[in-house]
Parts: C-alpha cells; structure tokens; sequence
C-alpha cells in the first residue's frame, strides 16, 4: 500500500490558513482594516513576527493590502481579485466547486468545438496517444494526472493560448481537493470510454459534434465527482 506523506504545518502556515479562514468567512469585511499588529498577535495568540509572516503571504496571494501608516486593509476580492484566488477560495468552501464545475462545462465546450476546428494532424494523434496513456494508468491518480493532459492538448489545439491558461487555471482551482474528485478515473477503461467521443470527434474535425460529446463528457464526470466528494463529507 502506498504511504501518503502527511505535510508538517508550521505556526505561520496554521495562522495563515486562520486569518485566510476568517477573511473569506467574513470575520474580517472587505476593505475593513484589520486590528493593529501588537492587538491581532495576541488575539491569535502569536508572536509579531510570525502574524507579520503570515500577512506577508496573505497578501502576496491579493487578499491583503498593506500601506505604512495606514495598516493592513482586506481587499475586495470579488471586485480587485483573480483566478489566482480560485485554489484558495476552492480549499476554504467547497460551495465554489459548483461554480468551477459550471464554468468548465461552458469553456470545455467551446475549447473542443474550437479544437475540431483547428487542430493538426499531429495533435490529433497526440490526443490519441493521451487516451492509450489514460487506459495504461496503475490507478486512479494515474489517469487522473493523464486524462488532464488530454484536457491541455484540446486547449493547445484550438491555437489560442489563452484557452490553455484558463485550463490551467480550472485545474489548478480543484487541485487542493483533487483527491477526493477521482471517482470518473478508478476504473481507466471506463475513463476512456467516456472520454473516447470527445478524442474522435475533435480528430476527425467535427466541431458540432466535438461540442456534444464534450458537453456529454464534463457533465457526467463532474456529476461523478461532485457525487464523490458529497459522501465524502458524509462519511
């Protein structure tokens, strides 16, 4: 049996999580400035170099902003913010799963028919090497991490390289929960029997169809894993 390392969480990293906690929780309001250094430290019950560690990567990740003379301020996320912040947002309320899942429908989508379109022939046979990779898989993680590479080529496909950062950045949004989403890909065969139409229709150059079989396919592994992922939390 394989043997998950389990990550050792220094006091910055616990403070961190904390204060990220309770900013998205709304303990700490947008554009509210947070208590002052001394009073917050001994609120959390830290040190004034370690809260300042913990600020610093805070607002490194655009949740806070920071003027000298002024203090920290909470910025408005939803307003200021990035997909950048989606992995954070993901970790702390799964609730935003929903929302990743929904817009990887739509983008899914349009990436495939655009791919159909445009792909050449040496992508296509790329795209079928990645289901050979898929059905060769040890385990679920395996084609997990293979079948993602499928969803890159498709982006890499359409010619536009903004489609492949924007597929970045969806998996990246999932990632700390990556684990628990891995029910469409513990079986691979049937992973690649899913998968297999979305392949076909982009390498034939069928976009309308490429489209269908794209929408078809994010629909039924983001029911299988969101599926998944509840029972987990009733478990």
């Amino acid at each position: 049996m394989p043997v998950e390392i389990i990550a050792r969480q220094s006091v910055v990293d616990v403070l961190e999580h904390r204060l990220r906690d309770d900013i998205l929780g709304g303990a700490h309001a947008p554009g509210e400035l947070l208590p002052p250094e001394r009073e917050l430290a001994a609120g959390y019950g830290v040190t004034r170099t370690t809260l300042k560690h913990a600020l610093s990567r805070l607002e490194q990740a655009g949740l806070l902003s920071t003027r000298h003379g002024i203090g920290t301020r909470v910025r408005d996320f939803l307003r200021l913010g990035g997909a950048d912040l989606l992995p954070m947002l993901a970790a702390q309320d799964r609730g935003w799963l929903t929302e990743i899942f929904e817009v990887r429908r739509h983008i899914g989508t349009l990436i495939a028919r655009r791919a159909a379109d445009r792909r050449t022939d040496r992508q296509a046979r790329r795209l079928r090497d990645l289901l050979d990779e898929i059905a060769a898989a040890a385990n679920g993680d395996a084609a997990q991490l293979a079948e993602a590479e499928v969803h890159r080529e498709l982006a890499r496909a359409t010619g536009n390289r903004v489609y492949l950062l924007l597929t970045n950045t969806l998996f990246n949004a999932y990632l700390p929960v990556r684990a628990a989403l891995r029910a469409p890909f513990e079986d691979p065969a049937a992973a690649v029997a899913r998968l297999a139409p979305v392949v076909a229709a982009v390498a034939d150059g069928r976009a309308a169809r490429a489209g269908t079989a794209a929408e078809a396919y994010l629909a039924e592994t983001e029911r299988l894993m969101l599926g998944a992922l509840g029972a987990g939390r009733e478990g």
